[in-house]
């Protein structure tokens, strides 16, 4: 236990922890004193450092109606404490040593309240408030009495009866051995008859001297064999989705649910377990089980459960702290059925049962697991049951009926109580109110009930299979918070829609760059003349274009140009490493590629022939500038986008004109953009916001400032180009936002509000709190604020969600909101099942923006794009995105993170894998794994722990030299971390959690953060 106090005392405060050392330290007489049991010992402990905590309070309260006889009543719960020592006890500390005292004798004091005079409609609102008062009193464990019994005058024959007891006095059992006891007395009492119970063998304190001496010798070691074995090296922490952050130190504060299920499952249980020769017990923990990991995806679970530990005669009559706490680890890995997952439960639990001697104190202390004040060690939920009810309290001449009493202190994340009715099953949930709502509770009770009533129909299917949504559930989830069945149907392509805003706004300016505009007129022509160049070259539609070039507007003439002539544009950005670059060329057997001169000798010219739009402009001046007739169709493809690929190869996506043109009108009603909007082109082209950005001007007859690179790499620079160019929409990742408010704050206050209507995030999960500042300086009202999630595979943009100051003050998630009318957004587990409400999943999309596929990859494509289960319409497709999400209970979906090996750095993606297979290709690295950690502004480092070859070992800027020969600078990690030997979890995985923080540990880097 030593182990175990240093930690907590580190934890406290100066002043707290010299009262815990003084009190420790107190000298005092051991003439009635006895040594504690090990769970006494516990919550001493627990008490010395939160002397104000009701965690442990045991309330209990009844009604009763009739003739009640007062003075029998206080006579009867004397005689109890004259009978049980421990209702006398008192804990105190001498010489050191924590020691319980107990007091001779005792009368316990009887307290009356008397609500009678209040009106009747008042009395029950005032009886609650009482009671829930009288269940949180703050018990003093040095003075006592740890027993505090209420009498609530109702009316002339109708009483409340409430008694709480602190825990290191009472357990579940002895509240029973208390009811029987009382009920006893008070008849013989009350008949005038003397006290017929035999006089106790022994005391609660000879227990604990009993235990202390038991577990000293080779029985300890036995018993601590066993459970090192089961409980050793890694445990796992049970990651149940919460509705709010895990509080640095947990509160204790907790909540009741209740829901009471039919008998007839109860008889089902029942048969089910006669059947495999388990016990109810074991079957409704296997559900439980089973529940846990639908909720956390984790196949490795460790359960809490109570037992009496009163498996010796003379201590069945007593009252005291016996329960004890076993720690069963189950094991759902394999997809087991559910009857094979019961008996795994079945062989868990008859083995926990017979080493179930070992005190839970005693085994945290040998196990020293890593502690933390925001949760409970060795396990995180508990499972209770409790067979038909015992200890009824039956007093003669008195209706009586118990009352429960909701409580708000939960020990544990979640404590599952199921109790056998005679003709029901009545399920519990006490729950940490900390980190969830009452209803996610009470969806959680409904899944644990769906969830059993399905594997006791089917209990050969796999609980990974097993229906867990109600009807109502599965109808919001499926239906109505789907987008009703809506279809675009585009005439036209994408640059034929600017070719009508030509028409209509010829002379007004459609691109601005470094103080200079281009009109839609200009543009449109020498658009058009370099269509017809490409014509003259052979290009066909879908045929692959590259563009390269640097930021300018030549390239959205050459992306007008290119399309003009039916072809698709292949982008790709000049800060790409050649051989990147080379990649993409040859997997896309690109043949033409727009770029400029002081490029070109980064290109395969005996490849593919190069288009220099300023060497070969007086070529391309020759040309007719007329809008080419090419029978292109919005089928056609519009681009293909190069993301990062997990196999260490860039993968091409493939999108149509049909993609952009529906995502532009199927988001019009929410953003009515026009042509008085000015947008800026802040990202790279090669990166689909930039797809948004562009067409989102141009469709419209509105204007597009172009950001030169320097300026895009300066916030100061790029918030006076918008608050100068008066741009309108301004579209950013989170993590470029939080350096745009900084820039704000240093330049002073801007116009912000006068041109802004809209500010636009992607490409990252937004977190809210970060947007404080923004709404502290600039209101709630204009601009707004949308969070948008999306990727390349599904057009840029799925879902929609306005960001208000109430969302930041909620300390809400990463909200993503709605999907976009057109692309119903799943949540589903890895079998395509929907998720519940609340419970992570990956994010599945259909509808009209999926892409056509991967270029050149039909096994991949194949994996990502599905068929869709939630239609009867042939051919229809789901997107798997790897990323994981949730729907909230107002049908808001709430982005959570990746599934995968992937990340999201500036908005690229990013995949690690393909960091990982070039560091292993490098000669000095034997071993890589690569991670993100955060930067001290909170933004996503990528991050590479290495174990080397034989000597010598690469610097960082040997591994950053050689990482920029081949990737682009967004995935060269920023920090280098070389270790010995990876820390492993017992299956032999490298253990994430046990690396070493790379901030601290990284190797010399050349950048500063």
């Amino acid at each position: 236990m030593a182990t175990d106090i240093e930690k907590l005392l580190a934890q406290l405060s100066p002043e707290k922890r010299k009262l815990l050392e003084l009190q420790l330290k107190k000298k005092g007489s051991a003439g009635n004193a006895f040594p504690l049991s090990y769970a006494q010992q516990r919550l001493w402990f627990l008490y010395l450092l939160e002397p104000e905590s009701i965690a442990y309070n045991i309330p209990a309260a009844v009604r009763l109606k009739g003739k009640l006889n007062i003075p029998v009543l206080e006579k009867a719960l004397n005689e109890i404490v004259r009978r049980h020592e421990v209702l006398r006890t008192t804990f105190t500390t001498i010489n050191g040593t924590p020691m319980q005292v107990v007091a001779p004798e005792g009368n316990l004091p009887l307290h009356h309240i008397d609500l009678s005079g209040i009106p009747e409609e008042e009395r029950e609102k005032k009886l609650r408030s009482v009671l829930e008062e009288n269940s949180r009193i703050v018990f003093n464990l040095t003075k006592g009495p740890l027993i505090n019994v209420h009498l609530i005058k109702l009316a002339e024959n109708e009483h409340i009866l409430q008694i709480c007891m602190h825990h290191i006095i009472s357990d579940g059992w002895s509240v029973s051995v208390f009811v029987n006891e009382f009920s006893t007395l008070y008849t013989s009492f009350l008949g005038n008859r003397p006290s017929p119970l035999p006089e106790l063998r022994i005391q609660y304190a000879d227990f604990a001297r009993w235990q202390k001496k038991r577990l000293e010798g080779s029985v300890r070691e036995e018993l601590l064999g066993y459970w090192k074995k089961v409980l050793g090296g890694h445990l796992p922490v049970l990651e149940l989705p919460t509705d709010h952050p895990r509080p640095a130190v947990k509160s204790y504060r907790g909540g009741k649910r209740l829901r009471t299920v039919s008998g007839e499952l109860l008889q089902k249980v029942r048969k089910i377990s006669q059947e495999q020769s388990t016990t109810p017990f074991m079957t409704l923990l296997t559900a439980f089980y089973a529940l846990l990991y639908r909720y956390s995806g984790q196949d490795d679970i460790c359960v809490g459960t109570p037992i009496a530990n009163r498996n010796r005669a003379e201590t069945e009559g007593l009252i005291g702290f016996f329960v004890n706490t076993l720690v069963l680890r189950g094991d759902l890995s394999g997809e087991p059925s559910f009857l094979e997952l019961l008996q795994r439960t079945k062989e868990t639990a008859l083995e926990a049962f017979t080493y179930q001697d070992l005190p839970f104190e005693m085994l945290v202390e040998e196990l020293n697991p890593e502690r933390s004040l925001s949760h409970t060690p060795l396990f995180q939920v508990m499972f209770v049951h409790q067979s038909a009810a015992e200890g009824n309290l039956k007093l003669p001449g008195l209706e009586v009926e118990g009352i429960p009493l909701e409580g708000d202190t939960a020990k544990f994340d979640l404590t599952l109580t199921a109790s056998e009715l005679p003709d029901a099953l009545a399920l519990n949930f006490e729950y940490d109110s900390d980190i969830f709502n009452a209803d996610t509770v009470d969806r959680m009770l409904e899944h644990y009930q769906t969830l059993l009533e399905a594997a006791l129909d089917a209990p050969q299917q796999p609980i990974s299979r097993l229906e867990i949504l109600g009807q109502e559930e599965r109808r919001l989830l499926l239906e109505e918070w789907q987008p009703r069945e809506t279809h675009y149907t585009p005439d036209f392509c994408v640059h034929q829609i600017f070719e009508q805003q030509v028409e209509k706004f010829a002379d007004r300016p459609a691109l601005s760059f470094d103080g200079k505009n281009i009109s839609y007129k200009e543009l449109n022509e020498r658009a058009n003349k370099l269509a017809h160049y490409l014509l003259k070259k052979g290009v066909t539609p879908d045929t692959p274009v590259g563009i390269y070039l640097e930021r300018s507007p030549e390239v959205i003439i050459a992306i007008l140009g290119i399309l003009k002539a039916g072809a698709a544009y292949m982008p790709m950005d000049p800060l790409y490493p050649v051989e990147r670059v080379s990649f993409m060329i040859e997997d896309a057997d690109t043949r033409l590629i727009v770029t400029q001169d002081s490029l070109k000798n980064n290109l395969p010219a005996e490849k593919c022939t190069l288009i220099c739009l300023d060497t070969d402009r007086t070529e391309i001046e020759l040309e007719n500038s007329h809008n080419p007739d090419v029978p292109v169709k919005p089928h056609h493809l519009i681009y293909i986008i190069y993301t990062s690929g997990s196999t260490g190869k860039p993968k091409g996506t493939l999108l149509s004109h049909y993609n952009v043109r529906r995502l532009f009108q199927a988001t019009d009603h929410w953003f009515g953009f026009n042509e008085n909007d000015v947008w800026s082109l802040f990202f790279s082209y090669a990166f689909d916001f930039s797809v948004w950005e562009i067409w989102g001007a141009l469709l419209y007859g509105g204007r597009l400032v172009i950001v030169p690179q320097i300026v895009s790499q300066s916030p100061e620079s790029f918030y006076k180009l918008i608050t100068n160019e008066k741009v309108t929409v301004l579209n950013q990742t989170p993590s470029a936002f939080r350096q745009l408010m900084y820039a704000e704050e240093q330049v002073g206050n801007a116009p912000f509000k006068t041109h802004l209507r809209y500010i636009v995030f992607g490409g990252e999960a937004l977190e809210l709190n970060s947007l404080l500042p923004w709404f502290e300086r600039h209101g709630d009202e204009q601009p707004r604020l949308i969070n948008m999630y999306g990727i390349t595979e599904i057009t840029v943009h799925a879902t929609y969600r306005p960001i208000t100051l109430a969302d930041v003050k909620a300390n809400r998630g990463s909200v993503i909101g709605e999907a976009i009318p057109d692309l119903p957004v799943y949540i589903l587990d890895r079998h395509l099942q929907p998720a519940p409400i609340g419970v992570p999943g990956e994010i599945c999309v259909g509808g009209a923006g999926l892409a056509r596929g991967y270029l050149n990859r039909p096994e991949l494509t194949a994996s990502r794009f599905v068929a869709n289960p939630f239609t009867t319409k042939t051919g229809e497709r789901l997107y798997r995105s790897g990323d994981l999400a949730r729907y909230l209970i107002n049908g808001d979906i709430e982005y959570i993170g990746r599934m995968d090996n992937q990340i999201k750095i500036r908005g690229f993606r990013v995949e690690l894998g393909e960091i990982e297979t070039l560091l292993e290709q490098h000669p000095g690295i034997r071993q890589a794994l690569v991670t993100t950690a955060k930067d001290p502004r909170g933004d996503n480092i990528i991050t590479a722990y290495l174990v080397s070859n034989d000597e010598p070992i690469p610097t960082s800027r040997d591994l950053r030299d050689y990482l920029r020969q081949q990737l682009p600078e967004y995935m060269v990690p920023s920090a280098f971390v070389m270790l010995d030997k990876f820390p492993l979890t017992p299956n032999g995985k490298i253990d994430r959690r046990a690396l070493p923080d790379p901030l601290e540990n990284r190797m010399e880097l050349e950048r500063e953060y």
